[in-house]
C-alpha cells in the first residue's frame, strides 16, 4: 500500500552525525564519503569543534580535555578542506552531502549543527542561547542551519539534553539512536553502555513529548572511523520529493523523519491523510494508516498515543497470503578475535531474480584516540552486476565480545520459489542454499574448519512477514494537544520509530 499522504514522496536513508580524522576521529573525509555511498543516500560528517564548559579544572579528566582540545584545533585547521570536500561529493539525484560540526555542552547537552549548503562556519558559542542567536543571524543572511541534540538520554548536566533550554525553532528533530544506545525512553532497547553513564528518564524523548515539545526523531551512528551508516549504530529515513539538499532539508524541517537502528525499514504513517511530523486540527475521529516494509521478519508494530501503547500488531494480525518475494540476510565474519579476514565473494541467484540488495557494512569500532590506530578505513565494495548476482569485497576482524558483532553482510530480496538457490563463492570456497530450506531455518558454513572464518544464510523472511498494511480508527477528545507515533521491532532486534503526528 502506498498511503496517500506520501504520494510524490520517496524514502531516503542517511546519517547526519559521524566523525573522521577532522576532529579526533579516524580516516579521511574522502574515506567517509566513499564508505557512505556504499549504503546511504545522504550524509553529514560532523567535525568535533567546541566545548564551552569543558571541565578543565578536574585533574582526573586531563587526558579527556587534552584530546578534545587537540581535536578542536584540528577541526579549525581543516574546516576549509572539509567544506571543499562536502561540496565536491554532493551529486544531486545520486548522493547528497551536508556540512556540519559538533558542539558539546555539559549543561545544555551535545548537539550537532547541520548547514543546508557548504557556506557555514564553526560557531564557538558559550551556551545554547548564544548558539540560537548565531543561528538566527545566519538565517537572516539566508544561510539555513538546524541544531540536532544527540545522545539526549544522559542525565542533564552530564551532556544529556536540557529540555528547559530546548527550542524547536532551531531543532525540529532530536537524535534518539546512535552507538550510545536508544533514548526513546529509559527502558527502550539498546541501553546506554558508554563510559559516560546510563540513561536518565528526564532526558528521554518521551519526557520531551510529555512536556509539550513539537519534536521529531532521527537516528545516526556517531561513528568515529570514517564510516557513516556503520550497521547497527543508527540511521534516519526521510520522506522527500527528490534526492537533493533542498528536498532533504525540507523533510527534516517538516519532521517527515524516522529513526532506525540499522535495517532499511520503510515506514509510512498518517492520520487523517497527513504524514508524520504534522500538526493537524483538533478532531475526535482519527483515521490512522500504517504501511511498513522491513528488513527482516516483523516482531511487532506498536501505535502509541501520548506515550502509551494503544494497539499492538504482529504478523498474525494482517494475514496476508503474499509470501513472495522473500528476504535473506547473508552474513560473514566470526573466527578468532582480532583476526583480520579479507573477503572476496559473489552471491548468485539460480532459478530466481535478485530484486534488491541492501548492504549492511560496519566500520572499525574506535571512539577515542588509540595508541595503535588502524591505517585502513576503506575495505568494502559491492556491485550488483545483473538481475541475479552481486560481487563484493569486505573485511572482518572477529567479534570483540560474544554480544558485539563485527560481521559484514547483505540483505537480498529475491523473487523465486522453494527451488530457487543462493550460490555463494567466498575466497574460492563454494556453498549454496535453497529458499525452501531457508524458509525453515538458517544454514551456517566455515571457510576451513573449527575456529575459522564463518558465514550464515539466515532464515528467509517471506513478504507477508516483513510487510504490513494497517488501518485503525481511533477516537479521542483532549483539552490539550495530543500525539501519536509508531514503534517497530523486528525479530532480528532491529527497530524503527516514527516522528509523531500531533492533534490540536
Amino acid at each position: 500500500m502506498n498511503i496517500p499522504a506520501y504520494t510524490n514522496l520517496q524514502s531516503y536513508y542517511g546519517d547526519l552525525h559521524n566523525h573522521c580524522a577532522i576532529g579526533y576521529g579516524h580516516g579521511t573525509i574522502q574515506d567517509s564519503f566513499r564508505n557512505a555511498r556504499l549504503q546511504l543516500d545522504f550524509a553529514c560528517v560532523t567535525a568535533h569543534s567546541w566545548w564551552p564548559d569543558i571541565p578543565v579544572n578536574d585533574a582526573r579528566l586531563e587526558r579527556v580535555v587534552a584530546y578534545h582540545q587537540k581535536g578542536f584545533q584540528c577541526a579549525a585547521d581543516e574546516w576549509e578542506h572539509l567544506r571543499v570536500a562536502v561540496q565536491a561529493h554532493n551529486v544531486p539525484g545520486t548522493f547528497v552531502t551536508f556540512l556540519g560540526f559538533e558542539w558539546h555542552s555539559m549543561f545544555d547537552g551535545d548537539h550537532h549543527v547541520v548547514f543546508e549548503d557548504s557556506h557555514g562556519e564553526i560557531i564557538r558559542a558559550a551556551n545554547i542561547a548564544e548558539m540560537h542567536t548565531a543561528l538566527r543571524q545566519y538565517a537572516q543572511q539566508n544561510t539555513k542551519a538546524i541544531l540536532i541534540p544527540h545522545h539526549i538520554g544522559y542525565k542533564q548536566g552530564y551532556r544529556g539534553i536540557n529540555w528547559k533550554t530546548f527550542d524547536p525553532e532551531f531543532s525540529p528533530v532530536v537524535e534518539i539512536m546512535s552507538m550510545h544506545g536508544a533514548s526513546e525512553s529509559d527502558d527502550a532497547p539498546y541501553p546506554y553502555l558508554h563510559t559516560m553513564g546510563p540513561r536518565d528518564w528526564k532526558s528521554t524523548w518521551q519526557t520531551g513529548l510529555a512536556q509539550g515539545h513539537l519534536v521529531g526523531v532521527v537516528g545516526s551512528t556517531d561513528h568515529h572511523s570514517a564510516h557513516p551508516g556503520s550497521y547497527g549504530h543508527g540511521r534516519l529515513g526521510v520522506w522527500a520529493k527528490t534526492l537533493t539538499r533542498e528536498a532533504i532539508w525540507e523533510a527534516l524541517v517538516a519532521r517527515r523523519t524516522w529513526a532506525l537502528t540499522g535495517d532499511r525499514i520503510r515506514l509510512e504513517f498518517s492520520i487523517n491523510g497527513t504524514p508524520m511530523g504534522a500538526v493537524i486540527p483538533a478532531t475526535h475521529e482519527r483515521e490512522i494508516e500504517i504501511s511498513l516494509t522491513g528488513g527482516d521478519e516483523i516482531d511487532s508494530i506498536e501505535l502509541l498515543h501520548n506515550n502509551q501503547v494503544i494497539q499492538r500488531w504482529d504478523p498474525s494480525d494482517w494475514q496476508s497470503a503474499d509470501t513472495t518475494p522473500v528476504k535473506v540476510y547473508f552474513e560473514m565474519g566470526w573466527a578468532e578475535r582480532n583476526q583480520i579476514v579479507d573477503w572476496d565473494g559473489i552471491l548468485e541467484i539460480a532459478g530466481g531474480e535478485l530484486i534488491d540488495v541492501e548492504p549492511r557494512f560496519r566500520g572499525h569500532e574506535i571512539v577515542a584516540p588509540q595508541a595503535n590506530e588502524e591505517e585502513r578505513y576503506v575495505f568494502s565494495n559491492w556491485e550488483k552486476f545483473n538481475d541475479r548476482s552481486v560481487r563484493f569485497t569486505t573485511r572482518t576482524w572477529g567479534n570483540p565480545t560474544t554480544t558485539t558483532a563485527s560481521t559484514q553482510g547483505f540483505c537480498l530480496e529475491i523473487a523465486g520459489d522453494a527451488s530457487t538457490t543462493i550460490r555463494a563463492t567466498l575466497n574460492g570456497k563454494h556453498d549454496e542454499a535453497k529458499l525452501g530450506d531457508l524458509l525453515k531455518g538458517s544454514r551456517a558454513g566455515y571457510l576451513g574448519g573449527f575456529l575459522t572464518p564463518s558465514y550464515a544464510f539466515h532464515r528467509a523472511a517471506p513478504h507477508n512477514k516483513y510487510h504490513a498494511d494497517l488501518r485503525l480508527a481511533h477516537q479521542a477528545d483532549s483539552t490539550t494537544r495530543d500525539w501519536y507515533y509508531v514503534r517497530v521491532r523486528q525479530k532480528n532486534n532491529q527497530c524503527a520509530w516514527s516522528s509523531p503526528i500531533w492533534i490540536g
